[in-house]
């Protein structure tokens, strides 16, 4: 019994310090007060978001050396720059490119970008602003029906000639036990993860190889 209470007195200190340390530094990892707190594309899929995340990176390198990078995100184009393993380990079958691809170039709006094979999650293409903004809207692996929830990639420019990318994830779901852990427990930490190893490398990519014409629309 002893051992038992000690345990969930574990569990309740290891939640708490996750809950109300970790997981707010987490939630804006890289991003200013204001990053934070304006209103970005994409923030209409999910008015009312049970969670928000807002990730922000400064890349040394102009808009459009980052651009081509974003647009060929995704299971069957350059993969999602993070940790590729881990993703191969649940079956994604990512395989992530180091290079631009004129013919990964042409992403339109209602274009489909995979997470991973057929069944796995996905995003619809809901706006395209070249050198700016791509925004992306979840939907339903099996139907492909929208979800209220996005992944929005917003690119600043600054005066110095760097580049904030901003990555911004809001999600609505109905409130429950089950989708507390689902999302909140276990889908966020892993997501944070991915997605700081996505901003990184990004930004590595961007500024080793810069591209010297700007894409249009």
């Amino acid at each position: 019994m002893r051992t038992f209470i000690r345990l969930l007195l574990n569990l309740a200190v290891t939640f708490g310090v996750y809950w109300f340390v970790f997981r707010p530094r987490q939630a804006r990892w890289g991003a200013d007060d204001n990053e934070v707190s304006m209103p970005l594309p994409g923030d209409e899929i999910a008015p009312n978001p049970t969670m928000q995340a807002t990730h922000a990176i400064t890349i040394n390198a102009p808009s459009h050396s980052v651009w081509p990078w974003l647009v060929q995100l995704g299971q069957e184009k350059a993969g999602l720059y993070s940790y590729e393993w881990l993703e191969n380990l649940v079956g994604c079958d990512i395989h992530n490119v180091s290079e631009i691809r004129p013919e990964w170039q042409n992403t339109q709006v209602n274009d489909i970008m995979r997470l991973g094979p057929k069944g796995y999650p996905l995003f619809i293409v809901k706006e395209i602003v070249p050198n700016r903004a791509l925004v992306l809207q979840a939907a339903d692996p099996k139907t492909e029906a929208p979800a209220a929830a996005s992944w929005a990639f917003i690119l600043n420019e600054q005066a110095d000639g760097t580049t904030r990318l901003i990555v911004r994830s809001r999600n609505q779901y109905e409130p429950s036990i089950g989708n507390f852990i689902l999302w909140r427990m276990i889908t966020e930490p892993l997501s944070f993860i991915m997605e700081r190893k996505m901003l990184r490398s990004i930004k590595g990519l961007a500024e080793a190889k810069p591209v010297l014409q700007p894409q249009t629309a």
